[in-house]
């Protein structure tokens, strides 16, 4: 069976966000237990597992995601990573559309490459910061935001500067995650430079989830788009995610959808031998 590392939101190798995108032989789920041995061996941030779907479905492809330690729910650079397996495998630009946990995600592959996701745009409400959270981050936090079905904490902090030099206590995090129910925390901060090629930086952490911390996180861009272009006046914005490989996400509002747009690269394409579905 085929299975890819591919880099996504980024256009060169060893950037953006890996991901392993396994699309199966059959057209039906193997057993969970062997989707999640093969994210184990992987030990990347998320490994994709799809499926196609008879014609006529809701969907071309079944989708799933997994790391070494959970089933994700929505995962944006793992849909992305696939959605470029599934154009490299066809030749051809075009539309896929996904059937997943978060129903059906579409993904546009234009002729020069470039994918446009269309994910669910999530409203962001202010709340009070989480017990812990600015020791846990180590900084004095801004306002603080829910991000309902993310099940995200978004911390606005003062300066592109400060979310760069962010040290957090990740033992800390973890617990404090675990203990409030949260998938991870956000932060993020406008661009320092009005030209520096972005206008926004976030970061993205969820150790208790396998993610320390995420190189590119397309998920937590669905809450950080509809926030930032509410606060700059801008349906398209673009978000440099500031962790060691770094990445760029082109985000822009249609109604109750934004789109995610980036690029891909494979770093390996090889065999799976051990068949244990």
């Amino acid at each position: 069976m085929r299975i890819r590392i591919v880099d996504a939101f980024t256009d060169r190798p060893f950037g953006g966000n890996p991901a392993g995108v396994v699309l199966l032989d059959g057209d039906s789920w193997p057993e969970k237990a062997w989707m999640r041995h093969v994210a184990a061996e992987m030990h990347l941030p998320m490994t994709a597992f799809a499926h196609r779907l008879p014609v006529g479905s809701e969907a071309d492809w079944a989708l799933r995601w997994f790391n070494p330690v959970i089933e994700e729910k929505l995962c944006g650079h793992a849909t992305l990573a696939t959605a470029y397996a599934v154009h490299q495998d066809r030749g051809t630009a075009g539309t896929v559309r996904f059937s997943t946990a978060s129903g059906v995600l579409v993904a546009h592959t234009r002729e020069d490459g470039t994918i446009i996701l269309e994910f669910p745009a999530v409203a962001v409400s202010e709340r009070s910061a989480p017990e812990g959270l600015a020791k846990a981050l180590g900084v004095e936090l801004g306002a603080t935001y829910d991000t309902g079905a993310l099940h995200d904490v978004l911390a606005v902090l003062a300066d592109e500067a400060t979310v760069r030099s962010l040290a957090p206590d990740l033992a800390m995090l973890a617990q404090l995650c675990i203990r409030d129910d949260i998938r991870g925390v956000t932060v993020t901060a406008a661009a320092a430079d009005p030209n520096s090629g972005h206008d926004f930086v976030s970061r993205f952490f969820s150790p208790h989830h396998g993610l320390p911390e995420d190189s590119v996180t397309g998920s937590a861009h669905s809450a950080l788009a509809p926030y930032w272009s509410a606060r700059l006046g801008q349906d398209s914005l673009i978000g440099l995610q500031a962790s060691a490989r770094t990445g760029l996400i082109g985000t822009e509002i249609h109604g109750d959808r934004v789109h995610l747009t980036g690029r891909a690269v494979t770093v390996l394409d090889g065999t799976l031998l051990a068949l244990g579905a």
